[in-house]
């Protein structure tokens, strides 16, 4: 029996510019290529980076070794053109480069910092069945539940601790095996196969140590963070899975990694930016915290925090304000947020037509109901961008009787009206604590920014 038109591969929605590299056909083991040192060096940026503030911790590392000078919102800006960024609540930040020459608009391009993970409540520690200490926890964004069972977890985040009467944040991480959420065995649960509603409270609290463990957890904070525990006077705290990332496939055509949602976007659109010079336009990258739970907070893409740094941007420049409105309509953003890739056992699920496979190059994200920001002009305009770097592209659509999400390039215009497309790199089993992508995406991504941010 002939297959029906929704159970082909999913080529036809992949867009391939004749000046890229045809993918590798060969049974041999993957050659070595350019897009092998972008790939590698986003995985130890992920692997080093458990929480939104070690991704906002390490992204100012590199801007600093950059020559990039730190502004403070809380002082005066006077800017001439150069390299500058800034931060809010040490989990988002926004770079930026100012050219030689008076400036049109505002080349943008936003991700996120944050993840789907859990948070440690205050007074986390609590006596179970009389054995163990395990820990209080809460979900933060929304979750695969069942694939944080069974493998090595620990804590990372920041402290709040009072320094000589001043507020002073430390950032944690407890870098060693330290927590486990283990399964309720089968022969306690013979139902488990055929489905199961986690509770958070019940089901989804990890061990820390044994009875003997009480009191220990904020001991092991501390000592991580550098402090004493008597010290420590707030806590932004969130579990994080320790498996490495990892290269597979026959021909390591694939990536593993927690956290590919969204610090592969946030990684590879940050090396374009780096290696990108402003010339007629500011080039803008954001990083905003607070997607995966709606983007609502002082530091999120529904904040004032990228108006009030472009505004502070114009001002600085001792430009007028009738300068910044005509710079935001000259002004572009790429919202660059992770897609869907076509899943290998459950290809109903995806569009029939609108089909992306992961290292067919970057996906560009359609809804009609506009949780997408692209239409014809922002979609045509980032095509040529593609087209210009060398890079394919492919198109996303949900399936007309599925609901889909929305990311951050839909928020962040409430506050900035720009023309904006949402694109993002294809993956599998998005929103896990290990998920999938392609080891060629992330180079298209690196290049189409600079190519961007170069315009």
């Amino acid at each position: 029996m002939p297959r029906k038109s929704e159970d082909k591969p999913a080529t036809s929605s992949a867009r391939r510019p004749k000046t890229a590299d045809k993918p590798a056909t060969s049974s041999a083991r993957r050659p070595k290529s350019t897009y092998d040192s972008t790939v590698r060096r986003m995985l130890d940026f992920i692997d080093a980076s458990p929480t939104c503030f070690h991704v906002v911790d390490n992204l100012k590392k590199q801007l600093t070794a950059a020559g990039f000078t730190e502004l403070s919102e809380g002082k005066e800006w006077s800017l001439t053109p150069g390299d500058y960024f800034v931060t809010r609540n040490d989990s988002s930040i926004i770079s930026f480069r100012i050219p030689k020459a008076d400036f049109a608009g505002f080349n943008m391009i936003a991700s996120h910092s944050d993840s789907p993970s859990f948070k440690i409540k205050e007074n986390p520690e609590m006596e179970a069945a009389g054995a163990y200490i395990k820990l209080n926890v809460e979900k933060y964004g929304g979750m695969l539940c069942a694939q944080w069972f069974d493998r090595p977890l620990s804590v990372a985040g920041r402290v709040v601790i009072s320094d000589k009467g001043r507020l002073t944040t430390k950032l944690v991480n407890i870098d060693r095996d330290l927590l486990m959420l283990p399964a309720l065995a089968i022969h306690m649960n013979r139902e488990a196969n055929d489905g199961y509603k986690y509770n958070a409270q019940a089901d989804m609290l990890p061990v820390f140590g044994d009875a003997d463990s009480e009191a220990m957890f904020f001991d092991l904070v501390a000592q991580a963070a550098g402090v004493k525990p008597g010290d420590i006077l707030g806590h932004d705290l969130f579990l994080y899975g320790r498996v490495k990332p990892t290269f597979w496939g026959s021909r390591e055509e694939f990536i593993s990694s927690a956290r590919l949602d969204d610090q592969e976007c946030v990684y590879t659109s940050f090396e374009g930016f780096l290696n990108s010079s402003a010339k007629e336009n500011v080039a803008v990258h954001c990083v905003f915290d607070n997607e995966e739970v709606g983007s609502g907070t002082k530091q999120g893409a529904d904040s004032t925090f990228l108006k009030d740094t472009l505004r502070r941007i114009n001002a600085g420049l001792g430009r007028t304000e009738e300068q910044y409105y005509t710079a935001i309509a000259n002004s572009f953003m790429i919202s660059a947020d992770n897609a869907h890739a076509v899943h290998p056992n459950h290809p109903d699920k995806a569009d029939p037509v609108n089909r992306p496979v992961m290292n067919k190059g970057i996906v560009i994200k359609y809804n009609g109901n506009q949780k997408y920001t692209t239409d014809a002009v922002s979609a045509a305009r980032f095509k040529l961008l593609c087209e210009k770097a060398g890079v394919p592209y492919q198109t996303f659509v949900n399936r007309s009787d599925m609901a889909g999400g929305s990311t951050l390039g839909n928020i962040s215009t409430a506050q900035v009206s720009v023309s904006t497309v949402d694109i993002g790199l294809a993956q599998l089993a998005m929103h896990s604590p290990y998920e999938s992508a392609g080891s060629k995406d992330p180079e298209y991504l690196a290049k189409v920014s600079e190519v961007f941010y170069n315009e």
